[in-house]
């Protein structure tokens, strides 16, 4: 079976939000666009989260939503938390 990849670009919006709460911390964010994985001639997809890192810690989100997750997708937040997290790390 071969995996199928595309690019999903983060939204303008979503990207601006965390630039914005990063800038309150002193911290600069590395962003890298998430992607759907497909098997081909299928149905079976999977949607790969943007990857955000600040100070060297691993944050994941979605476009379309307000949650952030920590590492993986067990530790979920809200994106208003996210100046708090970013004090912890």
């Amino acid at each position: 079976m071969k995996v199928v990849k595309k690019e999903i670009e983060i939204e303008e919006e979503l990207k601006k939000r965390v630039e914005m709460i990063c800038k309150f911390s002193n911290t600069t964010p590395t962003f890298e666009n998430g992607s759907i994985n497909r098997l081909e001639n299928t149905n079976l997809a999977y949607l790969e989260p943007h990857k955000v890192y600040i100070k060297n810690t691993l944050f994941l989100i979605f476009n379309g939503t307000n949650d952030i997750y920590l590492n993986n997708l067990n530790n979920k937040y809200q994106l208003k938390d996210l100046e708090n997290l970013i004090k912890q790390y």
